[in-house]
């Protein structure tokens, strides 16, 4: 399981309806596993096969900013994956001009 939670540090609410793409990377290329839009409360929960190797979530912030002011446009993250006994929290503190991410619990 993957997962993420968007939090708009501006407006101190969580980020609903942004996109996010979750791939895999194989060889050169990145293989697709999901797509979805946040919920009310900014999360998405991608329930895909636990598989070592290194993954890419993309964050589409410049529709979720679309009518104000921002620097980033689509943010990618991308982390491995070693242990797949664990669970995987990716989650993304957001404002217009800046992003912070951790690997949380």
């Amino acid at each position: 399981m993957i997962s993420t939670h968007i939090l708009d540090t501006t407006k101190g609410v969580a980020a609903k309806g942004v996109a996010v793409t979750l791939e895999k990377q194989e060889g050169a290329s990145w293989t697709k596993i999901g797509s979805d839009k946040t919920n009310a409360d900014g999360r998405i929960v991608f329930d895909c096969p636990k598989v070592a190797g290194v993954y890419r979530l993309t964050f589409m912030v410049e529709d979720y900013f679309k009518g104000e002011e921002h620097f980033f446009m689509n943010t990618p993250i991308i982390f491995n994956i070693k242990n797949t006994e664990r669970k995987y929290h990716v989650p993304m503190l957001l404002n217009p001009y800046g992003y912070s991410t951790y690997r949380g619990t």
